[in-house]
């Protein structure tokens, strides 16, 4: 009697084209990863040696170097600026605005954006880079 060897199955996994897969993901996060930032109108900050990082839900106030106003991204005229900074601050009071200003403007110019926070008891924080 002739014993008949069973033919077994063995499993593979193709593994050529792992390494393309690999390359695609990590091209699709680094992009994301740039494409995520809330802050993406680019200006050089004043450089500070104490930084301090929040995590708390923050409006952000930019201000161009030609003088161009952005609320979170959103180009306001400066007339317009108290007036939509306090419709965004109507929804939570505990909000923090965050001035990201150049670090060559003049100084009256941060002095007169920051008036507006105190005319209106809001709290500013300037941002800055470190040293």
């Amino acid at each position: 009697m002739s014993i008949k060897r069973k033919r077994r199955f063995h499993a593979e996994v193709a593994t050529s084209s792992l390494s393309d897969i690999m390359f695609f993901l990590l091209l699709f996060f680094l992009i994301i990863s740039t494409l995520a930032n809330p802050n993406v109108i680019k200006m050089t900050l004043p450089k500070a040696k104490a930084n301090e990082k929040t995590n708390k839900q923050y409006i952000s106030l930019s201000v161009t170097e030609d003088k161009k106003f952005y609320i979170d991204k959103q180009p306001v005229t400066f007339e317009e600026l108290e007036a939509t900074l306090m419709s965004k601050m109507n929804n939570e009071k505990d909000q923090t605005v965050v001035v990201r200003i150049p670090f060559n403007l003049q100084v009256q110019d941060l002095v007169d954006v920051l008036q507006i926070g105190v005319k209106n008891n809001l709290k500013f924080v300037i941002a800055t880079s470190p040293k």
